[in-house]
């Protein structure tokens, strides 16, 4: 399988941003890719929450969905738009944070609603509360392609390995982990998650990632990653937005899972813990 991975710094226009993605699904397609993969909130990254309230739509009416399906029918490519911003999709108001799946024919094989919600305050002083704003989805999702099961998480999803492990035992053999990680977290904790996703699942990681500066004033880490099922980095895009090629050699997870067979000898723990 041939990866493109699209490191983006989306800003708050999502038309602006669509077109962005449209002319990578083109580029992709012509660097010979089989599937184009973009960051988390690759439509609108905005932190004036009334700002944002403007300018988003619902999954019917959005404009990036709209324009990224129709250049994969024309282009003939699979993408996986890390996640867009949603307004008017849940009960209770808040927004969805969600992944797509798109196949060559524009249509949507799956959707994944970000689980886990990053609400922390930074030493930087720094201080996010995405659940104030985004609804947690309820459903782990993994979606079959040609190239194998992809399971899905989002960012902040990367930290909790349970949601991994249910994913593996759907048989997920490749790990999706669209991001926009702050510039802290990031040095500290961006690679070592990954690479310990990929090596306890023996699965390839494929993590798209916002870099750079926004024009909502955030700053982002970048370092788009592939990361083998050994723990081995296959590319590392640093800190420059662009287009970045990947090939995963889809043979090496029996090979990998093979030498250290951890799923299969990986046991239920129980519920209950002993303490003396």
């Amino acid at each position: 399988m041939r990866a493109a991975l699209f490191q983006m710094t989306s800003g708050i226009d999502p038309a602006v941003n669509a077109a962005a993605i449209v002319e990578m699904v083109k580029r992709a397609k012509g660097e010979g890719a089989d599937m184009l993969f973009t960051p988390e909130m690759a439509g609108c990254l905005d932190r004036d929450r009334k700002r944002a309230a403007d300018t988003l739509r619902s999954e019917a009416e959005d404009v990036v969905l709209a324009v990224v399906r129709d250049a994969a029918v024309r282009e003939g490519l699979w993408v996986h738009i890390g996640s867009l911003p949603l307004k008017g999709e849940r009960a209770d108001g808040r927004w969805a944070n969600r992944s797509f799946l798109i196949d060559d024919s524009g249509e949507i094989r799956a959707r994944y609603d970000k689980i886990h919600l990053f609400d922390v305050d930074l030493a930087t002083g720094e201080s996010w509360r995405e659940s104030s704003v985004y609804g947690p989805g309820e459903q782990v999702v993994a979606a079959d392609t040609p190239w194998g099961r992809m399971g899905f998480s989002i960012c902040y999803d990367m930290r909790f390995p349970d949601l991994y492990r249910a994913l593996t035992n759907a048989g997920a053999t490749i790990l999706l982990a669209p991001a926009a990680f702050t510039v802290p977290t990031g040095q500290a904790h961006w690679h070592v998650l990954l690479r310990a996703r990929a090596i306890e699942a023996g699965c390839y990681v494929i993590a798209t990632a916002q870099v750079g500066t926004h024009a909502d004033g955030r700053t982002t880490y970048g370092h788009s990653v592939v990361i083998d099922p050994w723990g081995e980095v296959l590319l590392d895009m640093g800190d420059a937005a662009g287009l970045g090629l990947a090939e995963l050699d889809l043979t090496r997870i029996g090979d990998v899972r093979g030498r250290v067979p951890a799923l299969a000898n990986r046991r239920m723990i129980p519920k209950d813990v002993t303490i003396s």
